[in-house]
């Protein structure tokens, strides 16, 4: 009996890199970060505003009060089985800044396509899928009927509604490079 080649999704299915950043009080993400991202994920092309990340106390003990999150997206587009490798990335760079009681930023990359948004995270849960080398996949944000819906497990602070304007802009530049792909 001859073996069926499997099925195989679009390889030429690109996606919209971003990372969402924490960082403590009077760390300077221009001064100190962007050079250190731009080297790894390419270009800025979107940094959207500060936001209190104030609805879990979860990293205070080790970036202190006053944490701040902004999400922060790169020109062009990718490939999605590159996201553990940016997860290890950003682990990397989130080391090089630590200060004596932990991190003073925490940067997870995710990316955005027509329907969804991902984020890495070296944590398991329920909801999240093992990829390799110890990154999981977890979806946060669904695109359906022209908004973008929270799942049961979205974190509070995007739950809350604070960055759909910045993953509305990121989907639109994505939409908008997905265009040029096809001339």
């Amino acid at each position: 009996m001859a073996s069926e080649e499997p099925l195989r999704g679009n390889p030429d299915m690109p996606v919209k890199f971003f990372t969402a950043v924490l960082f403590s009080k009077g760390f300077d993400l221009k001064d100190h970060l962007y050079g250190e991202l731009e080297e790894d994920f390419g270009k800025i092309d979107f940094s959207g505003e500060d936001h209190p990340f104030d609805l879990t106390d979860y990293y205070n003990n080790e970036m202190g009060d006053g944490i701040k999150r902004r999400i922060i997206s790169f020109a062009g587009l990718g490939s999605a089985e590159d996201l553990p490798g940016k997860k290890l990335v950003s682990s990397r760079i989130e080391k090089g800044f630590a200060g004596g009681r932990g991190r003073r930023v925490n940067i997870d990359p995710g990316y955005i396509d027509y329907y969804k948004v991902v984020l890495a995270s070296f944590k398991e849960a329920p909801q999240k899928i093992y990829l390799c080398k110890g990154v999981f996949a977890d979806m946060v944000l669904l695109f359906q009927d022209g908004d973008f819906i929270t799942l049961p497990w979205t974190f509070p602070d995007i739950k809350s509604g604070l960055y759909m304007d910045d993953f509305t802009w990121i989907r639109e530049k994505y939409k908008e490079d997905r265009r040029k792909l096809r001339k």
